[in-house]
């Protein structure tokens, strides 16, 4: 691991001026806020890549770096897409100026193996398919759309992130064929991940760009609708997958059975193994179920009712603590040159970076240390104040803790905090742009890092022999990393900051469970298993009245 200190400082010589800390990281890029230096008031983000450590370990060459630029500067401006601003580089950096998606990742809204309603799936599906059919009409293919690609506006609107795997599949009238594999195996078309070298059935012909975003953007309504993949891969070594195809798309699974029969037709049409017979664009929104009609949508894609669309979403966010864990556990640990020359052969499947993803923790190197573990009068950085003028003192602490967003989840009856119904605008003031992967306890902060260290070991997850502590004398907060392998054995790291609640008498520690890559759904599905392995050790709203008088 190489720490930010050792890196070059980034560019002194820019138009714009940081604001924030690092809010978003990949393997050799960071995302940090910044505003343009006449203009405070107006945010944007800005992806800084470090073209040394993205050629010797991200295996990309000048060339992909190019691309990524000129791609999303190409696509100009359109609803469901973050916007490009502006691109820059000195001798060791490259940066990006984009717009901030301040509503964070739509994925972490979704509640693992539950999804969303159909009205809110729909929604998304539906301002999905506006932004790739622009795309495709630009000639340009995303190749990896999946969760951690997908954020979120202010307003609750869908952004599509991250041209760094996008390709441009036509160009004056000639289609190219793609050769490079690349992206997340469970939401990959099966064609991308033949073209792998290490696989014995190579396709040396290649695939169409736009055709594999059909098939990813197939597999994301199947996640919005049942909050789970249809697979880990779409290879016959996946039995999953190996099933879907023997059975023509009708496998013995209860997660297709819970979908109604218009949904399973839309889903097929996309996921066809050959690409050739494949839904179109076109066929798509002619679909009777695309073509439904959608309380939350206007005629022309747009929200209707940000306020009732958030608060479904929200209170859709629920842990139950009567569910045992270790059912079904199977974690383990772990462009300069021609327009269209712009796949190379390198057969590595490569992970890309995204924004806004939360800090904190070591793909290939750290950029902050230490990272979300800071108070600041008794609520964490990472958190927004909860109520307005109340005074920071433990009689009202039950108050502002029944407030927090993430709390809501651990109540027999999910619902949106009282003060935010009173002053919510939009839909940012009911949904929070952070992670609900969050939970606060009364235990003494060893006997939390145990049970969670405890919780890890049984789930599989490899946790290191001893915690990362804050360089403090009262030794008020320590981390857990956690480098593993998901349930569809892609790759999720993180942190869990555990850190003691300042300016509070009881003893209050607030657990964060904070991704760093990977599935958001994936980082879910980990966060409710540990916290029904340590439900004994989370405080919950039905016992606040008895804890907080104590």
């Amino acid at each position: 691991m190489i720490a930010h200190s050792q890196l070059a400082p980034l560019p002194s010589e820019l138009p714009f001026r940081i604001i924030s800390r690092t809010i978003g990281q990949g393997a050799y890029a960071c995302i940090k806020k910044a505003a343009p230096l006449d203009n405070p008031k107006h945010v944007f983000a800005v992806k800084f890549i470090h073209k040394d450590f993205a050629v010797r370990h991200g295996r990309l060459t000048k060339k992909q770096l190019d691309l990524e630029i000129s791609l999303h500067k190409y696509l100009g401006q359109h609803g469901n897409i973050v916007q490009f601003f502006q691109a820059g580089e000195d001798f060791t950096w490259r940066w990006i100026a984009m717009e901030l998606a301040e509503g964070g990742d739509l994925f972490d809204k979704i509640e693992s193996d539950v999804g969303v309603g159909e009205d809110v799936a729909h929604l998304y599906f539906t301002q999905l398919v506006s932004a790739v059919t622009y795309m495709h009409s630009k000639g340009i293919g995303h190749r990896d759309l999946k969760p951690e690609n997908i954020l979120l506006s202010a307003e609750g609107n869908l952004k599509i992130a991250d041209f760094g795997l996008a390709t441009l599949f036509e160009y004056k009238g000639e289609k190219k064929f793609c050769k490079t594999s690349c992206g997340s195996p469970p939401y990959t078309a099966p064609e991308v991940v033949n073209c792998d070298g290490r696989l014995a059935k190579k396709v040396d012909t290649g695939y169409q760009g736009d055709y594999v975003d059909i098939w990813s953007c197939g597999v994301v309504l199947f996640v919005l609708l049942v909050g789970n993949t249809p697979w880990d891969e779409p290879l016959d070594r996946s039995y999953e997958f190996d099933q879907y195809v023997k059975t023509n798309g009708r496998p013995d699974d209860e997660l297709w059975h819970n979908l109604p029969a218009e949904t399973l037709s839309l889903l097929r049409g996309m996921m066809r193994v050959n690409p050739k017979e494949r839904f179109s664009l076109a066929e798509i929104r002619r679909h009777p179920w695309f073509t439904r009609e959608n309380r939350f949508l206007t005629s022309d894609g747009k929200i209707v009712n940000p306020l009732a669309l958030a608060t479904e979403m929200f209170e859709s966010m629920k842990i139950d603590f009567s569910q045992d864990p270790m059912a079904s556990q199977n974690q383990s640990s772990q462009t300069s040159g021609d327009a269209m020359d712009v796949d190379s052969h390198d057969v590595t499947i490569k992970l890309s970076s995204t924004q806004p993803e939360t800090p904190s923790n070591d793909i290939m190197f750290d950029w902050e240390r230490p990272p979300r573990v800071t108070a600041i009068n008794g609520i964490s950085a990472s958190q927004p104040s909860i109520v307005e003028g109340v005074p920071m003192n433990a009689n009202n602490w039950d108050d502002r803790l029944a407030e927090e967003p993430s709390f809501s989840q651990f109540s027999a009856t999910p619902q949106v905090p009282l003060s935010k119904t009173q002053i919510a605008r939009q839909f940012r003031d009911i949904v929070p742009s952070h992670s609900l992967t969050r939970f606060f306890s009364f235990w003494p902060l060893a006997h939390v890092h145990a049970a969670i260290a405890d919780a890890l070991h049984r789930l599989g997850v490899p946790t290191p022999a001893s915690p990362f502590a804050t360089p403090s004398a009262t030794n008020s907060s320590l981390w857990i990393k956690i480098r593993a392998t998901d349930t569809r054995h892609c790759l999720l790291t993180g942190d869990v900051a555990i850190e003691k609640m300042a300016s509070f008498d009881a003893h209050l520690l607030e657990i964060n469970f904070v991704k760093a890559k990977g599935d958001p759904v994936e980082w879910r599905r980990l966060f409710k298993k540990v916290v029904v392995l340590c439900k004994d050790a989370v405080y919950k709203p039905d016992e606040q009245s008895g804890m907080l008088s104590q």
